[in-house]
C-alpha cells in the first residue's frame, strides 16, 4: 500500500537527514515519552520500548486525522550494562567521554514503525571503539558544543569521529536511525519510492 509519506516522531535533525539520504516523504511530529529505565530493564529492551512508546504516542494523535505509518527511534550508548543518554552539562560530558576512552562501547537503537493496530520494532546493535584521548582533547570537544544532544556525548558524523577508530555494525545506526532496517520496514509502504518494486506495492 502506498501511503506517499511517513510520521517521523523525533525532533532529530541527524533522524530527518538520514531519511531525506533515501528519498522518505516525512512530517516531523516529535514525541514527548518518559525516558526512565524500569528496574532490571535490559539496555535493547529498554530501547525498543521507548521508541514503541513514541510511535504509539504519535499514532494516537493522528490516527483520527490524516492517518499515515509512523516512525520512531530511540539511541543508547551502553558500557557494562549502563546506559549512556544524552549529557545533562559539561561535567557529565566529560564523565561519559572518559568512560569511553580507549575501549569498546555498545550503540543500540531501536527503530518502530506504527501502522493502525500493527507495531514492528527492531533493534540493531553496533560496536564502537575508541582509540585513547587525553583530557584536554575531550574538553577541547565539550567546548565545541557538540555532545550535549547527543546520547553517549559524541556525534559520529561529527568531530566526535576523531575518537573512533573501529566500528562494527551500522554507521547509520550510531548516527541515530539504522537505515537498512528502516527501508524494510517502510518497504510495505512503497517507502522509499524508489524501492517501490521491491516492496510490490501499485
Amino acid at each position: 500500500m502506498a501511503t506517499g509519506f511517513v510520521y517521523l516522531a523525533s525532533a532529530s535533525p541527524r533522524r530527518r537527514a538520514l531519511l531525506e539520504q533515501i528519498g522518505v516523504p516525512f512530517r516531523v511530529l516529535a514525541a514527548e515519552v518518559s525516558e526512565a529505565r524500569h528496574g532490571g530493564e535490559a539496555p535493547a529492551v529498554y530501547v525498543g520500548r521507548i521508541a514503541a512508546d513514541k510511535a504509539d504516542r504519535v499514532w494516537e494523535r493522528v490516527a483520527a486525522g490524516e492517518p499515515a505509518p509512523v516512525l520512531a527511534a530511540d539511541t543508547a550508548v551502553v558500557v557494562d550494562d549502563e546506559i549512556y543518554g544524552k549529557p545533562g552539562g559539561e561535567a557529565e560530558a566529560l564523565a561519559m567521554l572518559g568512560r569511553l576512552s580507549g575501549r569498546s562501547h555498545r550503540v543500540l537503537t531501536a527503530v518502530a514503525l506504527r501502522w493502525r493496530e500493527t507495531r514492528e520494532v527492531f533493534v540493531s546493535v553496533s560496536e564502537v571503539r575508541f582509540r585513547p584521548t587525553t583530557e584536554a582533547e575531550r574538553i577541547a570537544y565539550c567546548r565545541s558544543g557538540e555532545p550535549y544532544d547527543k546520547a553517549g556525548a559524541y556525534a559520529i558524523q561529527g568531530q566526535g569521529a576523531v575518537f573512533i577508530e573501529h566500528l562494527d555494525g551500522s554507521y547509520s545506526s550510531v548516527m541515530g536511525l539504522p537505515l537498512a532496517e528502516t527501508a524494510r520496514l517502510l518497504a510495505p509502504f512503497a517507502l522509499p519510492p524508489w524501492l517501490k518494486s521491491r516492496a510490490g506495492a501499485p
